[in-house]
C-alpha cells in the first residue's frame, strides 16, 4: 500500500492534551530466542487490539522501529487515565504475567516504556513532503500558514 504523501509543509493542532508512551524491548542475548521471541510475538496481537477499539481505548495512533537489537515503539494516547486502563485489561495482564513468568530478572531480554504527559500548546510538529506520520496521524493534520510558520508560532 502506497501511503499518501502531502507535499508542503504540514503541522497539527495542539489543543489537546496528550500522553505519549514509548515502549520497547531489548534483546540482550541474541542466541536465547525462547526467551525472547515470546516477548516479541505478544505486541501483535496488542498492536491490532488497539486499532481495532481506537476510540473506546482512547488510543491516537502510534510508529515503530526496529532495531539491531532494540525495538521502540511511540505510541500517541488520549489521556493518562486511558493508558493505564488498557495496561489493567486482559489482553496485557496476560502478556505481562507471560512475561514475568517466563522471564522475570532473566537477562536474556529486557523491556522498558516511558510516559510523557503533554498539555495543549506545549507540543508542536512540522512534517515536509511526508505522509501522515507521528502526531500528524494522530491528531489533525493541517498545512502550516503564516500564523504558524515557526516553533515559536507552533507553540502556544
Amino acid at each position: 500500500m502506497v501511503k499518501q504523501i502531502y507535499t508542503g509543509r504540514y503541522t497539527t493542532e495542539n489543543n489537546e492534551d496528550i500522553v505519549v508512551f514509548i515502549i520497547g524491548m531489548r534483546v540482550n542475548k541474541r542466541l536465547a530466542l525462547y526467551k525472547w521471541l515470546p516477548v516479541f510475538n505478544a505486541m501483535p496481537g496488542m498492536i491490532k487490539e488497539l486499532y481495532t477499539n481506537k476510540d473506546d481505548l482512547g488510543f491516537l495512533s502510534m510508529e515503530s522501529f526496529f532495531g539491531l537489537r532494540t525495538t521502540l515503539m511511540i505510541q500517541y494516547w488520549r489521556s493518562t487515565d486511558d493508558l493505564l486502563s488498557y495496561a489493567r485489561n486482559e489482553k496485557h495482564m496476560t502478556a505481562w504475567k507471560n512475561f514475568n513468568q517466563k522471564i522475570g530478572n532473566n537477562d536474556a531480554v529486557g523491556i522498558y516504556h516511558e510516559t510523557y504527559q503533554v498539555k495543549n500548546g506545549d507540543y508542536e510538529s512540522i512534517y515536509g513532503n511526508m505522509p501522515l506520520y507521528g502526531l500528524g496521524k494522530a491528531l489533525k493534520h493541517i498545512p502550516i500558514t503564516e500564523n504558524r510558520n515557526s516553533a515559536r508560532k507552533r507553540l502556544k
